[in-house]
């Protein structure tokens, strides 16, 4: 191989990782802004809700039985 073989070799290497590396930026960042509140529509509200909503349950099955 010669040496624009090579760098060319170099080159579409680095341009691989560096899309997997942004690739992967972009997937942790939105799947951690799901794990923020933000008023409503993120998976962390939907928990909250649901835990709030057990809560109620426990207490309303706790002064009937």
């Amino acid at each position: 191989m010669s040496t624009s073989d090579w760098a060319a070799l170099a080159v579409s290497i680095t341009t691989l990782v560096g899309a997997a590396a942004i690739g992967v930026r972009h997937l942790v960042k939105y799947y951690l802004s799901e794990l923020r509140p933000n008023g409503g529509s993120s998976l962390r509200d939907s928990v909250d809700r649901l835990e709030r909503q057990v809560e109620e349950i426990i207490s309303i099955l706790i002064r009937k039985g």
